[in-house]
């Protein structure tokens, strides 16, 4: 799955919400929180981490590139 940011970058926990990979902003806060998000192959458990074009998501069975 491919994203375009149109602005500098998005916060993490509102990109998975904005993709609809979850319900709502607060179940976003807890995948992050356990762990279950990879930015760059390497666990992210910052919720706000910036996500710039560039950057590879991968949370489950899903890979995000952000462009």
């Amino acid at each position: 799955m491919r994203y375009q940011l149109t602005e500098e970058y998005i916060e993490l926990y509102k990109l998975l919400k904005l993709l609809d990979l979850v319900d709502s902003g607060a179940q976003a806060k807890l995948l992050i929180a356990e762990g279950y998000v990879r930015r760059n192959a390497e666990v992210e458990l910052r919720k706000r981490a910036k996500i710039y074009p560039g950057d590879t998501l991968e949370i489950a069975d899903v890979i995000i590139e952000v462009e």
